[in-house]
């Protein structure tokens, strides 16, 4: 039996150790931590539908993966024909890291940054589109569906990651439907310097707030994953990729805490809203504002999870979101 991630303590025996997936090809292989409902060493031509639950700051990836059990069933979702995977990002004091592993320093893997130990250089978005080639490399020949769904911090990689990611559209060039599910992040990724403003949005002044439209809050000072090939970033056009992509948003209607323990509170994150539930709300207002402004269409669907606040068993357990995100046939 392989050791339990660090910070993952089990609630039930259900999640069982992670399988460990070698991604990545050639000199950029690496090992890393998945928990999944089937076998990721065999092949399997039962499964059309994959689904990647993102974990919390806390990295507990066994809870996220029971939750994940959890919201399949509650969904109906054969599990022989679905797959879930809680991809499990480790540092290097983890019980289970070793050299082979990519690893980060702290919570630097919510933001897109670069493993700094064992296999170094690898993206945190990098592990997802490595995940999403391993999917569609033929070991699983029935697949059609990739849903990635990222809660609180794993909210934040995910927002970024569907902004960023060039992966989307080779997968359904290749018969493949890429879906996102976006919940509860502490703050969004903004394309331009406009910020939530009285009753609309405006640029946000520099002085008090220096770097607010820096990455992770803006595509100032972009990381390379996020650069064009020219080695700039266009906020125009990445507005006009993500509107087309399949994203929705969701928040619990209780989430709305400004001293909770987790939220962002630095002055980037601020001049999104005071709460998660207010930084949801004008990030929907705002997508608006784009579409205006560069004459750009948008339709991502959002929802409030009622009498829920910022909990991941709740808001996947909720009737709602089962509604919205698999409704039925």
């Amino acid at each position: 039996m392989l050791p339990s991630v660090a910070h993952a303590k089990k609630t039930t025996e259900e999640a069982g150790p992670p399988q460990i997936v070698t991604l990545g090809a050639g000199a950029q292989q690496y090992a890393f931590a998945i928990y999944a409902n089937n076998s990721l060493a065999q092949d399997n031509d039962s499964i059309t539908r994959a689904v990647i639950l993102e974990h919390g700051v806390k990295r507990d990836g066994d809870r996220y993966f029971e939750t994940g059990l959890a919201f399949l069933r509650k969904a109906r979702l054969d599990p022989a024909q679905t797959l879930l995977l809680t991809p499990n990002f480790l540092t290097e004091g983890d019980a289970l890291s070793d050299n082979k592993m990519a690893l980060w320093r702290g919570d630097n893997w919510m933001q897109g940054q670069d493993s700094t130990h064992g296999k170094t250089g690898v993206s945190s978005f990098r592990v997802f589109d490595d995940i999403a080639a391993y999917l569609g490399s033929g070991r699983f020949p029935a697949l059609k569906e990739i849903v990635f769904i990222g809660h609180s911090a794993g909210g934040q990689l995910m927002q970024r990651y569907a902004v960023l990611n060039n992966s989307d559209e080779k997968l359904k060039q290749a018969g493949i439907k890429v879906r996102y599910v976006i919940s509860s992040p502490s703050s969004y990724l903004y394309f331009d310097n406009n910020r939530p403003a009285d009753n609309g949005f405006a640029p946000a002044g520099g002085i008090l707030c220096p770097g607010y439209d820096n990455y992770r809050y803006g595509l100032g000072e972009m990381i390379p994953y996020g650069l064009g090939a020219d080695g700039k970033v266009s906020g125009e056009q990445l507005f006009k990729r993500y509107a087309a992509r399949d994203v929705t948003y969701m928040v619990g209607s209780k989430d709305n805490n400004p001293n909770h323990r987790f939220l962002d509170k630095a002055c980037g994150a601020r001049l999104q809203g005071a709460t998660r539930v207010e930084r949801h709300d004008n990030y929907v207002r705002y997508e608006q504002f784009l579409a205006q402004k560069w004459k750009t269409p948008v339709h991502h669907p959002d929802f409030e999870v009622p009498g829920v606040g910022h909990d991941a068993a709740g808001l996947f357990g909720a009737d709602i979101t089962v509604e919205k995100i698999f409704p039925a046939k």
